[in-house]
């Protein structure tokens, strides 16, 4: 089993702006050997690290983090997608035979623009992580994020995008969700497009309180949208702490792919989409110079 989506944080190394003034359990610095017994536990083999902040500093340190671990197979780091030049000639250095980034993303969800990504110079940039055959990540938690998603899927056939957190659906609120489930079915009709199933526990809004049964008609919706094929699972830890442990995410989620998918199509979303999707234990990208 990979885990796609797992953090972590040094505050003597980088700068997290969304994380000062929290008052949660979150703003501290977070080691990847604390998640170890529950990720242990848990069954997890590999492990993907994402990026926390839009800064240099936060990549370099996730992949210093990356190098000392034997278990974590791939990072989704942060490039200046404003910037195309400076991407590009980043592109150039970071990634290639033996790195493990193997992704990009950028805080979308905290930038005031909700179709920040449809800039033309962040446009442009996209252009060169497609030409790269280079992946990103969406996180996205409103309709607006979901429909900028779309104008960059149909204009960049070619760039592999994953929604994290299945783009946050509207636990609570019917009308939105109505609105989710067609913007998501469009979403799916993308075969660039994929999903992550990740963050749900903190997204049902219940703290502690909830259960699988809240999560299971969105993963029923995922799984028949868009297969196992499109989709993989995250922990999101230690945001997923905000929610419960680590083991119970992980638990929910098996209790619902299990209760769903056969054999062959867990195989498929435990593992093999990651490892097709960011090219996990391969180097085969095409950088441009």
């Amino acid at each position: 089993m990979i885990d796609t989506h797992i953090h972590v944080w040094d505050f003597d190394r980088a700068e997290y702006s969304w994380l000062k003034g929290d008052r949660s359990m979150l703003n501290r610095s977070y080691s990847l050997s604390e998640l170890e017994p529950a990720r242990s536990r848990a069954g997890i083999r590999s492990g993907v690290l994402v990026q926390a902040a839009n800064n240099r500093e936060d990549t370099e340190w996730m992949l210093t983090v990356a190098a000392g671990s034997s278990w974590i197979e791939g990072v989704v780091g942060w490039l200046p997608l404003a910037d195309p030049v400076e991407t590009n000639r980043q592109l150039e250095v970071g990634f290639g035979a033996g790195s493990k980034l193997k992704g990009v993303r950028h805080l979308i969800h905290n930038e005031a623009n909700p179709a920040w990504l449809l800039q033309e110079p962040v446009l442009e940039s996209l252009g060169l992580l497609a030409g790269c055959g280079i992946p990103y990540d969406v996180v996205g938690i409103h309709a607006a994020h979901l429909r900028t998603a779309l104008r960059v899927a149909y204009r960049y056939p070619a760039l592999r995008m994953v929604l994290d957190h299945l783009n946050q659906p509207p636990f609570g609120a019917p009308e939105k969700a109505q609105e989710w489930r067609r913007l998501m079915t469009e979403a799916a009709s993308h075969p660039n497009l994929y999903v992550k199933i990740s963050g749900l526990g903190t997204a049902a809004a219940k703290g502690r309180e909830w259960t699988a049964a809240d999560l299971e008609p969105w993963l029923d919706f995922a799984f028949g949208t868009f297969g196992p094929d499109r989709c993989m699972c995250g922990g999101d830890w230690p945001v997923c702490l905000l929610a419960g442990s680590y083991e119970e995410t992980w638990k929910a989620y098996r209790e619902i792919i299990e209760k769903y998918l056969d054999r062959e199509d867990r195989e498929r979303l435990y593992s093999d989409t990651a490892r097709s999707f960011y090219g996990l234990g391969s180097h085969d990208v095409n950088i441009a110079t």
